[in-house]
């Protein structure tokens, strides 16, 4: 059975069944979902700040799974599926995403689904050598949101976007969280989608999709990119200096932006999610050119990468056990003045 698919902001579903497709839209009987809401857990393997450090995630059953191919894309609830809702927090048209965190807000090592390992743990990348760390580019003190992907996403490096002639960076479309929660790396949070900034990031495709977590207290009142630049006057223009710069102090050049660093609004954000979520699907079914990319699963139908839970277990037990964390070096806390 396929996941739900998001097709366009009016907010309209696809499923499969054996009958063939059928629409759904928002005037019509609530969506279908295929799956019940799943409580994830996580399992740190290795020593923090050190390259063998890994989280890995299970379910609330024990079930190692990929927080890139198995955690699925649209949010669903109990509510949606059995359970009459005592108060609706969101309208009836607003779609939730699940959003993986990678790095919490105002830490620094800069954490990210390791797409090319198996069940794809959350690792710290690595470059020459060295641990990654952001650079804190005054006045900003590491990441100012909590950081972190969409699953079932995927920018195809072999996709050219249309505007801004760019093709993606493989790997799963980011996500700013703007929420006031400070979160946990490998947290799995529900977000609502207001908008998307079209980064280039050295000649690729890095789309960076501004969402706000829908537990947060103004999600409600939160609803646009306008309502952003209304109700938090310098925080979109912070997002663009941040995003910028903050390679610079590395000896990088500053970043560039499609549509002239203007923010897109929602309707286009969710498109391209959409793509993405489709360009993920070729992924994972082996119909697209998937290079070093590993897309082993435990839950994905009609998937060629599908393993069973002894094989995903046999991944994770196969990782040094954790240990204790490594210290941190001291220039990670220095401010850069630009």
């Amino acid at each position: 059975m396929r996941p739900l698919l998001l097709l366009r902001s009016s907010v309209t579903f696809l499923r499969s069944q054996s009958s063939g497709a059928k629409l759904l839209t928002q005037t019509a009987a609530p969506p279908f979902c295929l799956r019940k809401s799943m409580h994830y857990q996580t399992e740190e393997r290795g020593h923090p700040h050190s390259p063998d450090y890994r989280i890995y995630f299970k379910t609330s059953k024990g079930e190692y799974i990929s927080p890139f191919h198995d955690i699925p894309l649209i949010a669903v609830t109990e509510q949606e599926h059995e359970v009459p809702p005592k108060k609706s927090k969101k309208s009836e048209s607003e779609v939730l995403f699940n959003m993986v965190v990678e790095v919490p807000r105002w830490s620094n090592a800069k954490m990210e689904i390791a797409t090319k390992e198996p069940l794809n743990p959350i690792k710290q990348d690595v470059k020459k050598g060295k641990l990654r760390y952001v650079a804190n580019v005054f006045p900003h003190k590491g990441y100012i949101w909590n950081y972190g992907a969409l699953p079932q996403t995927w920018e195809d490096p072999d996709h050219t976007d249309k505007e801004t002639k760019c093709c993606g960076d493989n790997d799963p479309i980011d996500v700013c969280d703007i929420g006031t929660q400070v979160c946990s790396p490998g947290q799995v949070i529900q977000v609502k989608v207001l908008g998307i900034l079209a980064m280039i990031d050295e000649g690729e495709m890095d789309w960076k999709v501004i969402a706000i977590n829908a537990d947060d207290p103004e999600a409600q009142s939160l609803n646009s990119i306008e309502d952003v630049r209304k109700s938090r006057p310098g925080h979109l223009e912070a997002t663009i200096d941040w995003f910028k710069e903050y390679k610079v102090p590395d000896g990088k050049p500053e970043n560039q932006f499609g549509f002239n660093g203007q923010f897109k609004d929602k309707d286009f954000a969710l498109k391209i999610i959409n793509s993405t979520h489709e360009h993920w699907r070729a992924l994972v079914q082996s119909q697209t050119n998937s290079g070093a990319i590993d897309c082993k699963n435990i839950s994905v139908c009609e998937s060629p990468f599908k393993c069973c839970a002894e094989e995903a277990r046999g991944v994770v037990h196969a990782a040094p056990e954790f240990g204790s964390a490594h210290p941190v070096s001291p220039e990670v806390d220095k401010w850069h003045f630009l």
